[in-house]
């Protein structure tokens, strides 16, 4: 299996399964000499992890991280960093029922016909499980450009949205609700929502917002490896990413180019953003802001149509412990994955300039 590995210079390569002993990953590119808060890393994994409110997955994780080289008297050395997050709290017998069946929407099926084999036990290396690498890799990222503010949040839950500009919004207050909703009316009807979907038996899907500010000028590149790009293919190999827009995104298809158009300021900042901070695929130094969409969890806690390894069609209900909604747990993912890839591209600025 390919592509289990992201980034140029500051590298990440994740491995393991969602019941296997643990996952894990290797750093490779981190500069040497940085200090690390280790308490700050544990703290990212907190926000990830299940079984943090009544309206996510139930499954039951401490998610701490075991660093095994790459770090000395707390400093990183500059050789690759290895570290593992073990599974403490797997039920592989909830997933029993599905071995020889494949649920609608999962990668089941293709995974099967493309390598002759599958986990199927929470989906194996296709479970989101898998982002817990990507957590902790972003958490180090961060801290090699601390003065960039990364500020992901959940912005609609279903037909649910925040009706303000992120400019009015408060993002100390994102992680004051199990949501992440730093606007409170909106995150209580969010929440109440939520929980009648999963009285359902069902899922729902919705939009996370991530605004980066302090962004330096000249970031990307632009061809073939420009800045939005690569964080919208960052975004896109989330589990459970739709869509990816920056800017203005779809809404400037339909704009004029006079109303669309960034006016200058004296100084080289702009009047106006919907360029969304990076113009030519570079870095602008205005705020980058864009909107990732995640499908609603396809397991069902309710009967459907699945097909099975003998091609015949059947009802079958989902089992386990699953999100009724993804989109609260996957914001620090979110912020992960825009700081691996601003980081990559410091650090390619870096060798460029000479800095």
């Amino acid at each position: 299996m390919a592509g289990n590995s992201y980034g140029t210079l500051f590298k990440l390569t994740t491995f393991g399964e969602s019941h296997g002993e643990a996952l894990g990953g290797i750093i490779d590119g981190c500069p040497a000499g940085i200090q690390l808060d280790f308490e700050a890393i544990q703290n990212e994994m907190q926000r990830r992890k299940p079984g943090q409110s009544t309206i996510v997955t139930q499954r039951k994780e401490e998610d701490e991280v075991q660093f095994l080289s790459g770090i000395f008297e707390g400093k990183t050395t500059g050789t690759p960093i290895g570290f593992i997050i073990p599974n403490t709290n797997q039920k592989s017998d909830d997933y029993s029922h599905i071995k020889d069946s494949y649920r609608p929407s999962h990668a089941d099926y293709v995974y099967e016909k493309k390598y002759g084999v599958r986990d199927y036990r929470g989906g194996g290396r296709s479970s989101a499980r898998e982002t817990a690498s990507r957590v902790v890799a972003g958490a180090i990222a961060k801290q090699i450009i601390p003065t960039v503010k990364i500020n992901a949040f959940v912005s609609s839950v279903g037909e649910i949205f925040i009706d303000k500009p992120y400019q009015d919004l408060d993002f100390s207050l994102t992680e004051s609700n199990a949501v992440r909703c730093p606007d409170w009316s909106t995150a209580e009807k969010m929440e109440d929502y939520i929980k009648q979907i999963r009285k359902e038996g069902d899922t729902v899907g919705g939009t996370i917002t991530c605004v980066i500010q302090n962004v330096p000028i000249g970031l990307g590149e632009p061809v073939f490896d420009k800045l939005h790009a690569e964080l919208g293919k960052a975004m896109l190999s989330i589990n459970a990413v739709k869509g990816f827009e920056f800017g203005s995104g779809f809404c400037g298809a339909r704009m004029k180019g006079s109303e669309h158009n960034d006016l200058y300021n004296e100084d080289g900042t702009t009047k106006t953003n919907l360029s969304g901070g990076i113009q030519g695929g570079i870095s602008n130094r205005m705020d980058i802001y864009f909107r990732v969409a995640f499908k609603p969890v396809a397991t069902l806690i309710q009967n459907q149509e699945v097909l099975t390894n003998q091609n015949t069609i059947i009802e079958q209900q989902g089992k386990g412990r699953h999100d009724p909604c993804v989109v609260p747990r996957a914001v620090p993912i979110v912020e992960a994955m825009a700081a691996l890839v601003l980081t990559d591209f410091y650090l390619r600025n870096k060798i460029y300039s000479n800095d």
